[in-house]
């Protein structure tokens, strides 16, 4: 990127970066929420991404980050994903799809004028 003088890096945080745990996304499992080093480094990458932005900036290099929240996994227990569903705006749990606009976005000269933000791809869950 740096010969070229412009590029884009995307950085993947995620949204529990930016709140604390919400117990009742795990009751009914036998999973706890204490997870604070997850949420340590997950807020982290949102701040290195600005401090990113900051340095490579003169460099014409866009540094973002997107913060995806409550991504179905196989590993989840159904109650954890009908509870995080509730929570969020949008009433259901994210696919690995609904990440692809906002990479591809981030990735595009549409996003020629942005750096050093974070993106939420939540379904709403950061806008209660």
């Amino acid at each position: 990127m740096i010969p070229n003088r412009y590029g884009s890096i995307i950085n993947i945080g995620s949204m529990m970066g930016m709140v604390g745990t919400e117990h009742h996304n795990y009751e009914g499992t036998d999973m706890t929420g204490w997870y604070p080093d997850y949420f340590f480094h997950k807020g982290g990458m949102i701040n290195f991404t600005r401090f990113c932005a900051s340095y490579f900036g003169r460099f014409g290099i866009r540094v973002n980050c997107l913060s995806p929240g409550g991504l179905r996994s196989e590993s989840h227990p159904q109650a954890f994903l009908d509870n995080y569903a509730e929570r969020t705006q949008l009433g259901r749990i994210g696919e690995e799809e609904d990440l692809v606009g906002s990479i591809v976005f981030f990735a595009s000269d549409a996003s020629a004028y942005i750096t050093g933000t974070n993106l939420p791809v939540d379904g709403g869950y950061t806008a209660k």
